[in-house]
């Protein structure tokens, strides 16, 4: 059976380690991760992906992702993906895993992934230092990461977590958030990757069929 893995970029690191580890060689087409950032633009370019395949089965290596999954389509193939809200989730294990770390300590969570992204935390302070000034950049931070404690940063064994920890130390300063190491894991992805594939855990389509907002319960 050909099988094609779509999946972000966010993920890049963790999906390659898993198929490593478990001898897989499917094709990837890759999601770039920016795209998180407008669940309208990531719906309608996964979408776009999904037409091009030619396979008989699909994996998809991302969340639902502010529902950016709803109303996909699959073509000519089973089409599955994790029963997750979004990338965070998956490598934490479960969405109601990652409610309990978030609660307890009120943690932003960051991977080497997310930090690569177009579209990140640091990357966004940095276009309002720019454009506003520091006192302003400050203060617009301060209101958008009130809510946070922690800088959680997820050591799925992808990358090195020393490194991430040297390179989000300005971030956490400046944020006035407390650097955490968040235990993480692959095994998600590798669940995906080689099934079963039971639906409290995956959503599973037949060719043809579309996932519907019941489809996109946790």
């Amino acid at each position: 059976m050909k099988t094609v893995i779509v999946a972000c970029r966010t993920l890049e690191s963790e999906l390659l380690l898993a198929m490593n580890k478990n001898g897989i060689a499917h094709p990837v087409l890759w999601l770039e991760s920016g795209l998180h950032n407008s669940p309208k633009k990531l719906n309608s370019k996964l979408q776009e992906t999904l037409n091009s395949v030619r396979a008989q089965r699909v994996l998809a290596v991302l969340g639902f992702c502010g529902n950016a999954v709803q109303n996909i389509k699959a073509g000519e193939y089973e089409l599955i993906l994790p029963r997750v809200d979004d990338c965070i989730s998956l490598l934490i294990g479960s969405a109601k895993a990652r409610m309990e770390i978030s609660d307890k300590f009120a943690a932003y969570f960051l991977t080497e992934g997310w930090l690569r992204g177009e579209r990140n935390l640091w990357v966004e302070y940095q276009y309002s230092l720019e454009k506003y000034g520091k006192e302003q950049a400050q203060s617009i931070a301060e209101e958008m990461y009130r809510h946070y404690r922690t800088l959680g940063l997820l050591d799925s064994g992808a990358g090195s977590i020393a490194s991430l920890i040297e390179k989000t130390k300005i971030i956490a300063k400046t944020l006035n958030l407390e650097q955490k190491v968040i235990p993480a894991t692959i095994a998600y992805i590798e669940e995906l990757l080689v099934g079963p594939w039971p639906k409290d855990r995956f959503v599973f389509k037949s060719p043809g069929e579309s996932i519907t907002t019941e489809d996109l319960q946790l």
